[in-house]
């Protein structure tokens, strides 16, 4: 085992390395909220940043080859200040990939960062020397090609550092990108496409008196670790890497593409003015047809596809998409009228709906202080172990797991995707729809779901993807035969 789960402690350890930039946190609000140290800007007064779409450096036999830099960059994210970040090619969020069904992609990742990474296509069906194990790791001035053969649906994916016992201080840092799956049954649906098609990563931070990031650690006196065992939330909310920003839109569709890439804080989305948000995809691909919603709750390492009809909105109506926990997220100006777009199909995709699961497995998500008096985050009572698996499906057999948790656990599975069967004593809520490979379990709750084990034999992983309940061990591996 690990020293992850002690990871307050190894956290400060990482703080300090080299000049990364990376404050420690000597003061936290409630409930684990890092408050920043220096005035924050005003909402809705920085443009929304669209990250730079990634291009392959080669094709070769149908083959896409990409190059990926691991680099610390001194960025503007608060105005007028810079910040630290480590991003993929330098830029947080990094590059978005756009990979096309059935096309392979080989992407080296070249790590000038001064310690070790790993990286996760999460939601990907790749193979296990190229998922981004938490010990797979691309040591400083080391390089690695990871394997997408994108033998899966189209959708919404998103790609983040998974290295052992860092992965939270790492993503925090900047570490995550996003990455857009097509083919050609959802281009055949007419849905908002180019510039009416918006990656929106949405993330929180704290920052220093200089702009740094802060982070908490154990060395700052007795009661941190308690504090931030829930895990660590921000008092700014950023998407895209920019905070509280305005995009300006046209009057018509858009289809908005949601990743919650923060480390542990949910968002349960709105508008306000009080309007829709249609969904059409979920993790892993889009709907059999879409949802209505008030508003959509969405956890760590969840992503939700979403059309926002601006059609007949006025030049100058201004929309808050606004967080219902906790306050505003972003803003949408009309500022011009724009062109007449197709309304969303009554039926979008046709989805297999699982059945006849081979075997039912219990999985539970609990915190425990057995572990030399310390709180730690355990699956069925033990602490993350990589020498042991705790299933071992058979490949292309469909299992039902049944997930149960003290607190709310985001749970997220490698290579397979899976179908939300029941909440409880009852069905599986609107916002369960679809396939999925990250399922929220809240406090005290039972949640079945369906899992279908297609694509590759290998180790793999299951884990909270509250990451610093990830990084108190609350990860188990299974081994498909």
């Amino acid at each position: 085992m690990t020293s992850r789960r002690r990871f307050l402690g190894l956290l400060a350890g990482a703080a300090v390395i080299g000049t990364t930039g990376f404050v420690v946190a000597g003061q936290a609000g409630n409930n684990g909220l890092l408050r920043s140290k220096r005035p924050l800007p005003t909402p809705f007064t920085t443009p929304l940043p669209i990250p730079q779409v990634k291009r392959p450096a080669r094709v070769q036999g149908g083959v896409e080859y990409y190059t990926l830099a691991q680099q610390a960059r001194d960025v503007e994210i608060l105005p007028g200040v810079r910040t630290r970040i480590w991003g993929y090619d330098g830029t947080f969020p990094g590059p978005t990939f756009h990979l096309r069904q059935g096309r392979q992609a080989v992407v080296e990742l070249r790590n000038e960062l001064e310690v070790p990474t790993s990286m996760h296509l999460h939601g990907g069906v790749t193979p296990p020397e190229s998922d981004g194990y938490p010990t797979d790791l691309v040591n400083p001035v080391g390089k690695k090609e990871y394997t997408y053969p994108m033998q899966q649906r189209a959708a919404t994916l998103w790609y983040h550092d998974h290295r052992m016992d860092f992965t939270a201080p790492q993503v925090w840092r900047g570490l995550a990108g996003m990455c857009l799956v097509t083919d050609t049954e959802e281009e055949n649906l007419g849905l908002p496409a180019d510039k009416y098609d918006v990656p929106l990563l949405l993330t929180d931070r704290a920052f220093d008196e200089d702009g740094s990031f802060l982070y908490p650690s154990l060395h700052h006196g007795p009661g941190v670790e308690k504090e931030y065992a829930n895990g660590v939330l921000g008092d700014v909310i950023l998407v895209n890497g920019a905070p509280w920003p305005v995009l300006e839109v046209d009057a018509t569709r858009y289809r908005f593409r949601i990743v919650n890439g923060s480390n542990a804080r949910r968002y349960e989305l709105a508008l306000e003015p009080a309007a829709d948000l249609v969904q059409i995809g979920s993790d892993a691909g889009l709907l059999d047809k879409p949802r209505k919603h008030p508003s959509l709750t969405v956890t760590p390492g969840e992503r939700f596809d979403v059309v926002v009809d601006f059609h007949d909105c006025p030049v100058g109506t201004e929309i808050t998409l606004t967080n219902r926990l906790d306050g505003p997220v972003m803003r949408f100006k009309v500022v011009r009228q724009g062109p007449k777009s197709a309304p969303v199909p009554d039926k979008l995709v046709d989805i297999e709906k699982l059945d006849n699961p081979v075997v039912t497995r219990t999985f539970d998500f609990r915190t425990t202080t057995k572990h030399h008096g310390a709180r730690m985050w355990t699956i069925n009572g033990e602490l993350f172990d990589a020498a042991k698996s705790l299933a071992d499906p058979k490949l292309g057999t469909v299992e039902k797991w049944r997930i149960s948790s003290d607190f709310h656990h985001p749970v997220h599975l490698h290579l397979a995707h899976f179908q939300v069967l029941s909440r409880g004593a009852g069905g599986p809520d609107a916002r369960d729809a679809g396939w999925k490979d990250t399922v929220d379990v809240r406090p005290y709750e039972v949640v079945e779901v369906l899992a279908r084990f297609d694509g590759y034999r290998g180790r793999y992983m299951m884990h909270c993807h509250n990451l610093e309940h990830e990084d108190m061990a609350m990860m188990a591996n299974f081994f498909v035969g």
